[in-house]
C-alpha cells in the first residue's frame, strides 16, 4: 500500500507537530506518523484514576508556552540542606527557615510549611533582589548578597550578552563568581531541576540563560499536565493528518517504510523523532548523550504541605532531586480533594527505587510516607540532553533538500527548543521547495530567542 503527501513527519513530539502545523498553513499535504499510541513523546501525560500525570515532567521559566496555559510555583524555591530549609528567591523572605511539624525556629528541622501570600516578583528584578537580603547568620547573609547581585546582574543583561561570554562547564564558571558551597548547597539542584544536569556539565552560557529566566519571573508547568501542548497542536492539524501505532523502520527523500501500515511516498521527510530513533533511522546521524530522569507520583490522605512551592534537594544521596505537592501548584492535574505528589530523580534510579524514595520524601516533607500510594512510577533513560560545552543551540535540520531533522537534540535540550527547531525546519523544508513561509514560520518568539 502506498499512501502519498507532501511530507512525511516521523515522531508526534511537540517538535513534529509544530513543524506539521507549520507546513499545513503553507499549503503541503502532511502525514504524522508515531510509533506510541499517543501524541507527545516525552511530553506525554497518563491518565490514572483521574490523575494527570507527567511522563518526565519539565519545569518551565517561560510566561507562556505556545497559548497553553501556565501555572506557576511559589516564587523562589525550597533547598532542603543538612536537615534545615532556606527559601530561596521569595520576596521579603531570602532566607527563612520555615516551621514544621515538631520544628524549632531555632533548628529548622521537620516540614517544609513556608508561609503563603509571599508576593510575585517585580519585574526582571524582582526576585533576583529579593535573594539580596541580609538574614541573622552572617556568613549565610554574605553568601546570599553575592547570589543576589548576581542574579541581578543576569537578570537585566541581554540573552545575546550572555551568549558571547567565554563558554566552559556551568560549574566551573559558576564558582568562579560564587562561592563554591553557594553552587554547590543551591544552584546545583535549581540548575539540575532546570536542565536535568546535576553534576553541572551543562554549557555556562546555557545554565546563565536558565538562572536569567529564573531570576526574571517563576518556574512553571503547562495546567493539565505537559501533555497539554502536544494534544492541543495534534487537535488543531487537518483530520486524519497524526497517525499513532505507526513504527517508521526506514527512511528515505521520496518515502517511509513501515513495520505494519505499508509504504507513505513523499516529497520529503522530516525526522522528529528523539535523537537515539534518528540516528537509528539514520546511520552515522550525530546525536548527543542524554540525562536520564525517574518520575513518581503519589497520592497521600492529607497533603504534607499546601504550598505550591518546589523542594529541591541540595544534599547527596537522595535519591529524590525535586518534588512538589503538585496538586497544589496545578489542582486540575488530580481529582476534587485528592493530593498528588510528583517527585524526580535524576540519573539511573536506586534498587528498590520506591522504597527509598517513599523514606526520603518523609524527610523531605516531615510527615510519614506510611499511607501514600503510588500511582505511576517513569523511568525515562533519554529524558534530557546534556548541553556540554561547546554547545551549539543550533544544530543543522537540513541534511540535504528532502530530508530533514528536528528536535531538541538539534537545538537546546528543553521544549521551547525543540520548538525552534521546528521552525526552522519547516522554514528549510520551504525554502527548498520555493514556497514562501507563513509569518509564523519566519520569526521566532522571544522564548525561542532566549531558549
Amino acid at each position: 500500500m502506498l499512501d502519498n503527501a507532501d511530507v512525511v513527519v516521523v515522531g508526534a513530539g511537540i517538535a513534529g507537530l509544530a513543524t506539521a502545523h507549520q507546513l499545513t498553513a503553507a499549503g503541503l499535504s502532511v502525514r504524522v506518523l508515531e510509533a506510541a499510541p499517543r501524541v507527545g513523546g516525552r511530553m506525554a501525560t497518563d491518565v490514572v484514576d483521574g490523575f494527570r500525570l507527567d511522563r518526565v515532567g519539565p519545569l518551565f521559566t517561560t510566561p507562556e508556552l505556545d497559548g497553553v496555559a501556565m501555572r506557576p510555583f511559589a516564587p523562589g524555591v525550597l533547598v532542603h540542606s543538612d536537615g534545615r530549609y532556606g527559601r530561596w528567591g521569595a520576596p521579603h523572605t531570602p532566607w527563612s527557615v520555615p516551621r514544621g511539624a515538631g520544628a524549632s525556629r531555632s533548628t529548622g528541622r521537620g516540614a517544609p510549611h513556608a508561609p503563603r501570600g509571599a508576593g510575585g516578583a517585580g519585574g526582571a528584578r524582582g526576585v533576583a533582589r529579593a535573594l539580596a537580603g541580609a538574614p541573622r547568620n552572617p556568613a549565610v547573609s554574605l553568601d546570599q548578597a553575592r547570589l543576589g547581585a548576581s542574579l541581578v546582574r543576569l537578570a537585566t543583561t541581554p540573552a545575546p550578552r550572555l551568549l558571547a561570554r567565554t563558554e566552559r562547564a556551568a560549574r566551573e564558571a559558576l564558582t568562579a563568581r560564587l562561592p563554591a558551597r553557594t553552587v554547590q548547597g543551591v544552584l546545583r539542584p535549581l540548575l539540575a531541576a532546570l536542565l536535568g544536569d546535576p553534576d553541572l556539565t551543562t554549557s555556562s552560557r546555557r545554565a546563565d540563560l536558565a538562572l536569567r529566566s529564573f531570576a526574571r519571573g517563576r518556574l512553571g508547568v503547562p495546567e493539565g499536565g505537559s501533555g497539554t501542548l502536544p494534544e492541543r497542536l495534534a487537535a488543531g492539524l487537518p483530520p486524519g493528518t497524526v497517525r499513532t501505532g505507526v513504527r517508521v523502520t526506514e527512511a528515505s527523500i521520496s518515502r517511509v517504510t513501515t513495520a505494519e501500515h505499508g509504504v507513505f511516498g513523499c516529497r520529503s521527510v522530516v525526522l522528529a523523532t528523539g535523537g537515539r530513533t534518528a540516528a537509528e533511522l539514520l546511520p552515522g546521524l550525530r546525536v548527543p548523550d542524554y540525562h536520564a530522569a525517574t518520575v513518581l507520583h503519589h497520592t497521600a490522605p492529607a497533603p504534607p504541605s499546601a504550598d505550591p512551592m518546589l523542594l529541591v534537594e541540595s544534599d547527596a544521596g537522595g535519591p529524590v532531586a525535586h518534588t512538589a505537592v503538585m496538586s497544589a501548584v496545578d489542582p486540575s492535574r488530580a481529582p476534587a480533594g485528592r493530593t498528588l505528589i510528583t517527585s524526580t530523580i535524576l540519573g539511573d534510579p536506586p534498587d528498590d527505587t520506591e522504597r527509598r524514595v517513599r523514606k526520603h520524601l518523609a524527610t523531605l516533607y516531615g510527615v510519614s510516607t506510611d499511607e501514600w500510594e503510588l500511582l505511576d512510577l517513569h523511568h525515562t533513560p533519554h529524558a534530557f540532553p546534556a548541553m556540554r560545552p561547546p554547545f551549539d543551540p543550533e544544530r543543522p535540520v537540513r541534511l540535504l533538500s528532502g530530508l530533514y531533522v528536528c528536535g531538541d537534540h538539534r537545538a537546546t535540550g528543553t521544549p521551547v527548543g525543540a520548538l525552534a527547531s521546528a521552525r526552522r525546519t519547516a522554514a528549510a523544508l520551504l525554502a527548498d521547495l520555493g514556497l514562501r513561509a507563513p509569518e509564523t514560520t519566519a520569526a521566532a518568539t522571544p522564548a525561542e530567542k532566549a531558549a
